[in-house]
């Protein structure tokens, strides 16, 4: 898969203040990207560098091959972004603030907009004036304005502060929607547990620093702790199980080890019903890497 975005060694100083040092990380088609990091850790700094807002020191970003400094209609033409709060005229209609975005844009059509309408599930209330929308329908129709251009970056700052479940969970099910269609997105966030459930990749950045960039599922691996499920645990003949509880133990192990505890349970005729690594939460794999820091 290609690389939409590229950020490259990105630094900003404000004042006497480094704010990021040697930001490093890079966006696929069809990635969600779970950018996260304790409060005052850069991430806003760095959304607003990657769009163009604030003036990179050093570094480069690149959208789709352009470099967002050298050549920014290029780089930012296929970019849809919220950063914070989506902000809608409430006094007109949803399809009224979507034409007045169109407007921005070349040869956005009618047709097009109520696409992006329908796509975003707001096809039955697009009429209705904005005041009248709960917060989860405000946010849809600011992805909806962020998709006017049909880009392939989507780039949102805490796009879930203030939803309720339902609304978490329609913004979610559009999110993966999305990147299933071919859309890199980042999505900052700090609502920890919901990014978990969709998003593939995670970067971590604290104190400006990029401290952690890779795959959610390797990012929750646990050490090699490994989790049995097994018909008795009174008489384990293992001398350094973990966390024994009825009906299951855990144990560090490696997968040569792991073979060797299988074969003693046989032996020892204890039934195996499971046996699994043992993953964090995003959660506590996030407060493991900045020490508590949230």
């Amino acid at each position: 898969m290609e690389n939409v975005l590229e950020c490259k060694n990105l630094c900003k100083k404000i004042g006497k203040k480094q704010i990021l040092k040697d930001v490093s990380f890079s966006i696929s088609e069809g990635d969600i990207l779970a950018f996260i990091g304790p409060n005052g850790s850069g991430k806003t700094t760095t959304i607003k560098l990657l769009l163009g807002l604030q003036r990179i020191d050093t570094g480069s970003v690149l959208i789709n091959g352009y470099d967002i400094t050298k050549d920014y209609i290029k780089a930012i033409e296929k970019v849809g972004a919220i950063v914070e709060n989506p902000d809608s005229y409430m006094y007109l209609t949803g399809w009224q603030n979507l034409c007045l975005v169109a407007d921005c844009y070349k040869n956005i059509s009618k047709d097009h907009i109520k696409e992006v309408v329908k796509y975003v599930g707001l096809e039955d209330r697009i009429n209705d004036k904005v005041s009248k929308y709960s917060l989860g329908m405000r946010q849809r129709l600011g992805i909806a304005r962020a998709l006017l251009n049909s880009p392939n970056v989507l780039i949102l700052d805490e796009p879930t502060n203030g939803l309720d479940p339902e609304g978490i969970k329609d913004l979610r099910d559009l999110l993966k929607k999305l990147a299933k269609d071919g859309l890199g997105i980042l999505i900052s966030s700090h609502n920890l547990a919901e990014l978990e459930s969709f998003c593939n990749k995670v970067c971590i950045i604290d104190n400006g620093k990029i401290i952690e960039s890779s795959a959610v599922k390797e990012f929750k691996k646990n050490e090699n702790r490994v989790l049995f499920r097994v018909s008795d645990t009174t008489k384990l003949p293992i001398k350094n199980a973990l966390e024994v509880k009825k009906g299951s133990f855990v144990v560090t192990a490696t997968s040569k080890e792991v073979a060797n505890i299988i074969k003693s349970l046989v032996k020892a005729n204890i039934d195996i019903y499971e046996v699994r690594e043992e993953e964090l939460s995003l959660e506590e794999a996030f407060l493991k890497k900045t020490g508590g820091k949230k």
